[in-house]
């Protein structure tokens, strides 16, 4: 059984809505903020991926809603 809310293709959002959730999103890792070493560790990992020509390793970030984990896009 597949999960619905991996699914790139569906549009449950409208224009509107994915505007907005796209408007607060970090678009930058300095526009992260708390837990400073783990922003630490995300840019050594992405200037080593960067410096092999390679992509960045699967991350998984785990923890209860709200702490600002990054949303999955499958």
């Amino acid at each position: 059984m597949s999960n619905p809310n991996l699914r790139p293709d569906d549009n449950r959002m409208s224009a509107a809505e994915k505007e907005f959730e796209n408007s607060i999103r970090p678009r930058e890792i300095m526009d992260f903020s708390g837990q400073d070493q783990i922003i630490e560790n995300l840019k050594v990992f992405i200037k080593a991926a960067k410096m092999r020509d390679e992509a960045l390793d699967h991350i998984l970030f785990h923890g209860p809603p709200g702490l600002g984990k990054p949303p999955c896009r499958a």
